[in-house]
């Protein structure tokens, strides 16, 4: 017979209790274990995780009034609200734990218990477990999700040679868990390609969860990728679930994973070496089941060699790397999005039937975009916004005019073109690398990134 997996708690201070229950209960589920002082809960609970909790109400010898199974089990309750606690009472107790049952336990069970009874009852409280946890996994999820999904992530468009290898590549390694690592400049499309290796991997009915790791403070790191209890620090108000513990059994996508600062390397190593986190302010481990996808726009190799990232880390991230064509590699593919973001954004800004005439795209093809697809979505937003008529004019792309002052701003005082300037050339100097920009230019990686975004860079 095949044993669920299951943990089960019995707590009771008569040892031919815990004995009969035990032997009962470990031909059914993988992991029973027992207590006979209830002292020893609080630390059974922050070890590990229960699925059913088998708790006798009284005890202390000559006891009968099940007043310190109650205390118990509202301290269970307020540890872990999805645990499922079944009561163990005498026969004359049965009236006290009925009250416990409108106090949150789940059932009870009369000594002498029937043992086809009791296994029926644990298998019930045992499902309303696992139901309970899912409903806060997903809960959690939804909460994650809602915070990290765009509307641009639409698909990946394009029939140019260099998009079709790119999508050969995926097509290999999607129905693998093999981790990946996507490699390309900024606005290249990273992470709708890892959306697509999702799309058309085992998991894709699970979730993506995506996770800006150049975005994040030391201070936040923890919490938001491994979670938190109440508690765990002043803001702690309640439990929440981290990034990794809301991807099980999904995708975790970690995005510019070149900017981690070596000590949360160090972390993230560990977590995939280990397959499983632990939420700050706990102990208990909880397992973890995530397909990695990371992306970056710089040279993990020559950060090695400079000591600013693990190698061990490197080699556990990109079993398989991806490499995206900038957008003036696949000229070819511009038409088709400068049409798809023409779609999208001429009946948002209430002008439609708006054209993009032959020569007009000729000379959004020829134009290199530094920015990648992302400038373009840009340029075509703005370039919508600013027409007049039923076809957009080569001077309702104001790229078109700085595209021809080189790495100099000239002679534009234009605030938003200086600033524009000053962040894409120090990015270049940089090769790529937001955190020495953004100290350069004496601004958080947040505040670099939100400019990055604002001028499509």
């Amino acid at each position: 017979m095949t044993l669920t997996k299951g943990k089960i708690l019995v707590v009771d201070d008569d040892p031919y209790i815990i004995l009969s229950l035990q032997t009962l209960l470990e031909q059914h589920y993988t992991q029973i274990r027992t207590l006979k002082d209830a002292r020893g809960i609080p630390g059974q609970l922050a070890e590990d995780t229960y699925d059913v909790i088998l708790l006798d109400m009284n005890f202390r010898p000559g006891d009968t009034s099940g007043e310190e199974g109650m205390k118990w089990l509202r301290l269970i309750q307020e540890t872990d609200s999805a645990v499922s606690v079944i009561l163990i009472t005498a026969y004359g107790g049965v009236n006290i734990a009925v009250e416990a049952i409108k106090e949150g336990a789940v059932d009870f069970v009369v000594k002498p218990w029937q043992n086809d009874k009791l296994l029926s009852t644990v298998s019930a409280a045992f499902r309303l477990s696992k139901s309970k946890r899912a409903l806060n996994r997903h809960r959690s999820r939804e909460r994650i999700l809602g915070s990290t999904i765009d509307d641009q992530f639409a698909g990946l468009i394009g029939d140019s040679p260099a998009l079709k290898n790119v999508l050969e590549q995926v097509d290999k390694v999607a129905a693998t868990d093999a981790n990946i690592l996507i490699l390309g400049e900024n606005g290249t499309g990273k992470e709708l390609v890892a959306r697509e290796i999702h799309r058309r991997s085992s998991r894709r009915e699970e979730v993506f969860i995506s996770v800006d790791l150049g975005s994040l403070s030391e201070t936040l790191f923890e919490s938001e990728l491994f979670g938190h209890t109440k508690g765990a620090f002043t803001d702690a108000q309640e439990d929440r679930t981290g990034r990794f513990e809301a991807a099980s059994g999904g995708t975790l996508f970690f995005d510019e994973i070149g900017n981690l600062p070596l000590p949360l390397q160090a972390k993230i190593l560990s977590t995939l070496q280990n397959r499983k986190i632990f939420r700050v302010g706990s102990s208990k481990p909880v397992e973890i089941d995530i397909r990695l996808v990371c992306a970056t726009n710089q040279s993990l190799r020559q950060m090695v060699a400079e000591g600013t990232f693990r190698q061990d880390l490197l080699y556990r991230i990109n079993t398989v790397e991806i490499e995206i064509p900038p957008l003036r590699e696949r000229a070819g593919d511009i038409p088709l999005l400068a049409d798809f973001f023409l779609a999208k954004y001429a009946p948002k800004y209430r002008k439609r039937n708006l054209q993009i005439p032959a020569y007009v795209m000729k000379k959004l093809q020829k134009f290199e975009w530094p920015g990648n697809v992302r400038e373009l979505q840009h340029a075509v937003e703005r370039a919508v916004i600013m027409s007049d008529g039923k076809n957009l004019k080569s001077s309702d792309f104001q790229f078109q005019a700085g595209s021809e002052q080189g790495d100099q701003p000239g002679e534009d005082f234009n605030l938003d073109n200086l600033e524009k300037w000053a962040v894409k050339n120090c990015l270049k100097k940089h090769g790529g690398n937001v955190s020495r920009a953004a100290s350069e230019l004496g601004l958080t990686r947040g505040a670099l990134y939100r400019r990055m975004e604002k001028y499509g860079l």
